[in-house]
């Protein structure tokens, strides 16, 4: 998936609640009426089940619920923070549902104060957070033993905390090998992992696999993450540089990701590289006043379900009601609407105690100009009036 559409400045997204009249007033000398606008959204293609391991969801094209959603009116940008004191407040929910298939297998592990969970020393870096959603296939082994593990692998590997992004990277392929050693665990189990690790105002994002992460800022989604598909082309050269092949869009013709912990059946050696990689890639972001919240969810959501119009039904949730755990679990409802076929996952992290302010944008007059040609055409009208 690349990465989030962004608005060329200097525009922003007008939101409000539910009602669908919120629009942009373009005032007229002559005129008083206004046009609604909506923001077209393209659905993601439909993908075949998994024969073997990672048994995908079939998606829909996004239809008319995703025009009533997704919010398409611009005007003046805010202000961005430009206080260097700013700090966030977490506060997150959550909502997990076997959905349609026969057994649950998505885990997923959310931590608002992480030097509260830690025990953590005075000088471990404050606030923190940790977020994950780990979505497992071939069995719930894999998903379970990544859950309860990696937060451990992260906070005790040497480079922690003075080099974050090595700890993280690092951590996931220990995890990997830990969990191939274990001999109380399906070892050919796997499971894709998303985790979001905050202090202060950064926010790491790490991903194997094809859960994402999209964040919120004033209305718009920016995606913090890449769904790694076997299709993706820098994945699919990754892969076949490595001497594997990617079959009617699986990986070796068995797995729909291209990145996966676990899966041992289809890995080499320990400490080989090898088509089916257990390293995330990640993405660090400074937060600012103007980014609310952050959804994090396995791909059931997102087969049936733009980036974009996650967040904009997340937003007019929380001006609402201003509940995480609610949020998510309308998130989840709206996916089962849409007929999902995968197991449903989805985290939602608000960066502040209060809800989502409204924007106003300040009304504006439009002067519109009429050609000769058209003056003309007017006067003949009214000319064979009268």
């Amino acid at each position: 998936m690349a990465a989030g559409t962004d608005f060329s400045p200097p525009f922003t997204i007008l939101e409000g609640g539910y009602n669908k009249s919120n629009v942009l007033a373009v005032e007229d000398e002559n005129s008083e009426n206004s046009d609604n606008l909506k923001q077209m959204t393209n659905g993601k293609p439909p993908r075949h089940l998994s024969v073997m391991r990672h048994y995908v969801s079939s998606a829909r094209i996004l239809g008319a619920a995703d025009l009533e959603l997704d919010v398409g009116i611009v005007g003046i940008k805010s202000p961005s923070d430009g206080k260097s004191g700013y700090l966030p407040v977490f506060r997150s929910g959550s909502c997990a549902e076997r959905g349609p298939k026969q057994y649950m297998e998505d885990e997923h592990i959310c931590i608002d104060n992480l030097i509260e969970h830690l025990a953590a020393t005075a000088d471990f870096p404050s606030p923190g957070a940790f977020y994950g959603v780990f979505d497992g296939h071939g069995g719930t082994d894999a998903a379970s033993f990544i859950r309860k593990n990696i937060l451990t692998f992260i906070v005790e590997d040497s480079h922690f905390p003075v080099c974050v992004e090595t700890a993280i990277k690092s951590a996931f392929v220990r995890a990997d090998h830990a969990f191939a050693d274990d001999s109380s665990v399906d070892i050919s189990s796997g499971t894709t992992a998303l985790t979001a690790l905050f202090f202060g105002r950064t926010m790491l994002i790490a991903n194997a696999g094809d859960c994402r992460a999209v964040l919120g800022k004033r209305g718009r989604a920016i995606e913090l993450s890449t769904d790694h598909k076997p299709n993706n082309t820098s994945e699919r050269l990754r892969i076949e540089k490595l001497g594997g092949v990617v079959y009617d869009g699986y990986l070796n013709g068995q797995l729909s990701v291209a990145r996966a912990l676990g899966d041992w059946h289809m890995k080499g050696p320990k400490g080989s590289a090898c088509p089916l990689s257990a390293e995330p890639e990640l993405q660090e972001t400074l937060l600012s006043e103007d980014d609310e919240f952050l959804i994090m969810g396995c791909d059931g959501l997102w087969d049936v379900m733009s980036s974009q119009c996650a967040v904009s039904m997340a937003r007019k949730e929380l001006m609402l009601h201003n509940d995480p755990e609610r949020c998510s679990r309308e998130l989840v409802r709206e996916a089962l609407k849409r007929n999902t076929c995968d197991n449903l996952t989805v985290i939602v992290v608000c960066f502040s105690p209060d809800p989502p302010p409204r924007i106003e944008i300040p009304q504006t007059r439009v002067r519109r100009s009429i050609s000769a040609e058209g003056l003309n055409f007017l006067k003949g009208v009214l000319d064979s009036n009268s």
